[in-house]
């Protein structure tokens, strides 16, 4: 039978009861069904489909504009655009520099040699192969912290400083692997970062947020180490002093930003660059570098020279970087996809999460050979991109120049800039990253989302950047589970005056029926839940009997199971349906399924399950399997208006 088939029960007296019946999709050929699986799995968005019934040129064309966007929107560049991205990219080179030295000052790396340097290999290769407009490309401040955490419990930065920094490159190495590999190998960002949910990435951020500051109180305090001896004639008031000066001008001028407009926030987005010239003119001034003030010192100047040659890819080291390459990769992968997408929401255009991962993992990959570490694309940095008015990825060229010209001309200017300072921006970014906000906000929507941010914070905070994470993870991949092995079942009443069927403990009037238990699960059926299910349906049907006994009325004839939920089915599902079927059947009650999908139903036929239910008890709503079991019970309507109060 078709479609259009249905099933009719013998007529009453005022009227037909017809239902349609529930179709069994029609047998597909194996190879074609995994063919059909395979590409929405892989290519959910049809990426060939630009290049169907085109040239051999033009697919050529079409190919090449793929992987390398730039040569698309090239040819449109006008003048208009480049005076807009001329601006952007010298606003954030001026905020690129001061917040490099930073950052490479929080990985425990040269500040020229590596971090600067990440600001101008790194933003040419995304500018020819990233989608995102607006993305500015540089080093952040928590996979310099996890770079300065992984590697640092392994090799001493201090006692062996190139070793340090070969493992920095190499962990940007395996990074750029990985995060390329994801891109070709269709793996979308939200399937990569899935177990990365928005709670453990409140709390993991607000830890490491933490941490950091804590370590720069160090740098404001002048002190060199936080021991047990240390007291407060060990801090040098110079230091302290200033620290607390430029730390109070930046969150004051960051208060400004955030309440003000945008041209506010063009005037005062350098704030960065504007504390690093104030305090090396206040030192060169005063010679406070004789009193206590910690500088920056030399700085070598010129490009980096070439550093795949110092990648470490041997024991026992690969294997650190390695793992320190994973972790920073999946973090610089989640927060530059993040951003790319925030910004293009406002602009009204789409980014393609492959080919930023694509973009992201070879800019990183190129960077690693060319004395860099990690980058991605910053929210802060992006968001004065887009503050500046930039039009097309052009910015990061001209950021990437300006920083170059930095490298080979600028660098004996920086040579007065106090460490304080640099611990001053870093602090003053750190502190918008506790986000307690969205902490309370956690706490009063989902309990245990608050939980899993509280789990990465603690892990954090008391243990390490990487055991937070992991914690964090552990516990939302925990919560998965759960909602797996435990899916939820609840019992459906009947709206008045209507065909309608909810949840009788969201809608209190919903109407039972005589005779009749209506439950609905509200998940797939897997090996994992089967047991569970079967044990609950069962209870649920022991429920109804003592209260249908209890008060004397009709006892329970038919069990109907809502399927809309459950999406697919496996064989340990079906098993579980059998032996419901089989309970049932012993208490002579009648099993009755309604809505089941395709997947389900073409299992439920192949199994034979079908057969042994009788297909005439498999209807297509909750209302028409109802008014079947009515007009075997010889009712035709439910029962008069009493609430399910069945716990």
């Amino acid at each position: 039978m078709g479609n259009a088939d249905f099933l009719c029960p013998p007529t009453s007296d005022h009227q037909q009861q017809c239902a349609h019946r529930v179709a069994i999709p029609p047998a597909q050929p194996f190879f074609m069904s995994f063919k059909n699986s395979l590409k929405e799995t892989f290519f959910p968005e049809d990426p060939l489909r630009q290049f169907k019934n085109k040239t051999p040129s033009k697919k050529l064309i079409l190919g090449l504009q793929y992987l390398f966007p730039i040569l698309e929107w090239a040819p449109r560049y006008s003048l208009k655009f480049l005076k807009s991205d001329l601006i952007s990219g010298i606003t954030i080179a001026s905020l690129a520099i001061p917040q490099g030295i930073s950052y490479a000052k929080l990985a425990n790396l040269p500040p020229f040699s590596a971090s600067v340097n990440s600001s101008f290999i790194p933003p040419l290769v995304y500018a020819m192969m990233g989608s995102s407009r607006d993305l500015a490309v540089g080093t952040v401040a928590v996979a310099s912290l996890l770079t300065a955490s992984m590697l640092g419990n392994e090799v001493n930065a201090a006692e062996h400083p190139t070793l340090y920094l070969q493992l920095a490159f190499t962990a940007t190495f395996f990074a750029g692997l990985l995060q390329a590999s994801l891109g070709l190998l269709r793996k979308c960002a939200r399937v990569y970062c899935g177990f990365l949910s928005h709670a453990t990435i409140v709390g993991f951020l607000s830890g490491a947020a933490t941490v950091v500051i804590l370590q720069q109180l160090k740098g404001i305090l002048g002190l060199e180490h936080f021991t047990k001896s240390t007291d407060i004639f060990s801090w040098r008031w110079e230091s302290g002093v200033l620290g607390v000066g430029f730390l109070f001008f930046l969150l004051v001028t960051k208060h400004f930003v955030q309440q003000e407009t945008t041209q506010v926030l063009l005037d005062i987005s350098n704030d960065a660059l504007t504390s690093v010239i104030l305090g090396s003119l206040l030192v060169y001034l005063t010679h406070a570098e004789k009193h206590g003030v910690q500088i920056i010192g030399n700085l070598k100047k010129g490009l980096n020279p070439l550093s795949f040659g110092d990648l470490v890819f041997t024991t026992p080291y690969m294997a650190t970087a390695l793992k320190t390459g994973i972790v920073t990769g999946i973090i610089a992968l989640a927060e530059g996809i993040a951003v790319g997408r925030s910004f293009a929401m406002f602009k009204h255009y789409n980014i393609d999460g492959n080919k930023e991962m694509i973009a992201i993992g070879s800019m990183n990959l190129v960077g690693s050979c060319f004395s860099c570490y990690l980058t991605t694309g910053p929210f802060s940095r992006s968001a004065v991109n887009f503050n500046a008015g930039c039009k097309t990825a052009m910015s990061n060229v001209i950021m990437a120049t300006a920083v170059m010209f930095t490298l080979l001309f600028l660098t004996p200017l920086f040579h007065y800039t106090p460490l304080v300072v640099l611990s001053a921006i870093i602090v003053s970014a750190m502190l918008g990253l506790i986000n307690y906000d969205a902490a309370i906000h956690l706490w009063n929507v989902d309990k245990f989302d608050f939980v899993v941010c509280m789990a990465a914070y603690i892990g954090v905070v008391f243990a390490s950047v990487e055991v937070g994470l992991v914690v964090a993870v552990a516990v939302s991949v925990l919560r998965l589970l759960l909602f797996v092995a435990r899916p939820r079942t609840f019992i459906l009443g009947n709206l008045p005056n209507s065909t309608i069927y909810r949840n009788v403990e969201q809608y209190p009037n919903a109407n039972n029926v005589h005779g009749v238990l209506i439950l609905k699960i509200d998940a797939p059926i897997y090996f994992a839940n089967s047991s569970y299910l079967r044990e609950r349906i069962i209870r649920w049907i022991d429920d109804k009997e003592d209260k249908l006994k209890s008060t004397g009325n009709t006892s329970l004839q038919y069990v109907i199971l809502d399927m809309t939920a459950v999406g697919s089915i496996d064989t340990s599902g079906i098993t579980m349906l059998e032996e419901i079927k089989q309970t049932t059947d012993r208490r002579e009650i009648k099993l009755v399924l309604a809505n089941p999908g395709a997947e389900v139903m073409k299992k439920l036929n192949k199994s034979k399950f079908l057969e042994k239910i009788g297909q005439e008890w498999v209807y297509l709503t909750v209302g028409e399997a109802v008014e079947a079991c009515n007009y075997k019970l010889h009712t035709c309507k439910p029962a008069e208006s009493l609430p399910w109060n069945i716990v």
